[in-house]
């Protein structure tokens, strides 16, 4: 199994909103315990893949507001 295989159906986030502003990301597990990642205005336009260890560092950031302006 490859750790670039998707296990797990894609998902919106929650906060992604609605209409015409429903400009979000989807994201899926992957084999390793990383995540898959693509753009859901896009689905056909690839994917950019995350080691576990840096999907966590994500969350981590997005948690400690590093993202904020």
């Amino acid at each position: 199994m490859s750790s670039q295989e998707v296990v797990s159906p894609f998902v919106k986030s929650s906060f992604s909103g609605g209409g015409s502003a429903n400009e979000c990301i989807e994201v899926a597990r992957t084999a390793d315990g990383g995540r898959a990642v693509r753009d859901s205005k896009n689905r056909d336009g690839g994917l950019q893949f995350y080691a576990p260890e840096e999907w966590s560092a994500f969350i981590d950031g997005v948690k400690a507001g590093a993202f904020t302006g």
